[in-house]
C-alpha cells in the first residue's frame, strides 16, 4: 500500500503473506456461483486470480504515525507460534518489513487488536528464552475487554482458540502489565478511536482515524473481500456469529457509503484503500 495521509497522520502497511489463498465457495457458506461470477467480472481484477479460482488475500499490518504516537493495528501472524498449514508464514517478510519503515520495537507507543485471531495478533509477542514476551516493550496494547475476556475464559474451558492464541499472544501482555483492557467507544484521544462491529468475533472492533476533518477506518475482518460489500450477507466460515457478522457489516456500509471516509480492510490486496460507493443493488467498494 502507498502512504496514505489522512490530515496530520501517515498511515503506511507492512505485508506478512499476499495472494490467492482461498475459492469462493469455501470461504462464504452462501455463496452463490452465479452472482459471485458476475461481481468478479466486474470488480478490480487485483482481488481474484482466475487461473486458480482464488480470492487475493493480504496479510498486513497498518503503522499509524499521528502527532504524538506510532501505532500497529493488528500484527499479522508472528514468529514461532507453530501453527500449521496453511498458517505457517515465514517471519522475514515481516520483520524486513518492519524495518523497512526505519521502525525498531521501540519506537511503538501502541498496538491495536481489532479482535484475538491468530493472523491479528502474533506479533504482540515473541519468544526469548523460552518465554513469550512482548515484542514492543514500550507499547500499551489495546484489547477489547470482553473479547480478552471471551478467549480466556475459552481457554480455561479447555477449548483453546486456534493456535493458543491467548496463551501466547494475549496472556503474556497482561502479565506484563503492557494491556489496555477497554470499552466499547475507547478514545485514545480526539484521533484514534474504536466503534464495535461485533459477528466475526465477539466484540470485534473497527479503529477510526481523524484527523483535519478527514476519516479512515481500519476495518480488521468486518469485510475479508471485495465481495462481501456486493453481498454483505455473505459471511465467512471464520465468523463466530455470522448473522450478527453480517448486520454489522450492513450498518458499517450504510454508514459510510458515498462519503469521503477512505476504508482500510486488512485482508484487501494491492493498495488495499478505498472507498465505499453507492450502486443500484447496493454497494461498490473503489481502490484509490
Amino acid at each position: 500500500m502507498r502512504p496514505l495521509a489522512i490530515g496530520d497522520v501517515t498511515i503506511t502497511s507492512i505485508v506478512e503473506r499476499d495472494g490467492p489463498w482461498r475459492r469462493p465457495a469455501d470461504m462464504f457458506p452462501a455463496y452463490d456461483p452465479e452472482a459471485g461470477a458476475r461481481h468478479l467480472a466486474e470488480l478490480d481484477p487485483v482481488v481474484f486470480d482466475p487461473a486458480s479460482g482464488r480470492m487475493v488475500i493480504t496479510y498486513q499490518t497498518f503503522v499509524l504515525r499521528t502527532p504524538r504516537h506510532t501505532i500497529l493495528v493488528d500484527t499479522c501472524t508472528g514468529e514461532d507460534k507453530g501453527y500449521p498449514p496453511p498458517m505457517d508464514f515465514p517471519k522475514a517478510p515481516w520483520l524486513k518489513g518492519f524495518a523497512a519503515q526505519g521502525l525498531r520495537f521501540e519506537d511503538i507507543d501502541y498496538v491495536f487488536c481489532t479482535h484475538l485471531h491468530i493472523d491479528h495478533c502474533g506479533w504482540n509477542t515473541r519468544l526469548v528464552n523460552g518465554r513469550w514476551v512482548p515484542t514492543f516493550p514500550r507499547a500499551r496494547y489495546v484489547f477489547h475487554k470482553r473479547e480478552y475476556e471471551f478467549w480466556e475464559e475459552a481457554t480455561r474451558r479447555g477449548a483453546n482458540p486456534p493456535g493458543n492464541v491467548w496463551r501466547y499472544n494475549c496472556e503474556p501482555v497482561v502479565a506484563a502489565g503492557q494491556a489496555l483492557l477497554v470499552d466499547d467507544g475507547f478514545q485514545l484521544d480526539d484521533t484514534i478511536s474504536l466503534t464495535p462491529t461485533p459477528g466475526h468475533a465477539p466484540c470485534h472492533c473497527c479503529i477510526n482515524i481523524h484527523s483535519r476533518g478527514q476519516r479512515a477506518v481500519v476495518t480488521g475482518d468486518l469485510m475479508h473481500h471485495a465481495l462481501q460489500v456486493r453481498e454483505p450477507g455473505w459471511s465467512t466460515i471464520f465468523d463466530w456469529d455470522p448473522a450478527m457478522a453480517a448486520e454489522s457489516r450492513r450498518q458499517f456500509l450504510a454508514d459510510v457509503v458515498d462519503t469521503p471516509t477512505v476504508v482500510l480492510p486488512i485482508h484487501f490486496p494491492g493498495t488495499t484503500a478505498g472507498r465505499i460507493t453507492g450502486r443500484a443493488a447496493g454497494f461498490d467498494y473503489k481502490f484509490l
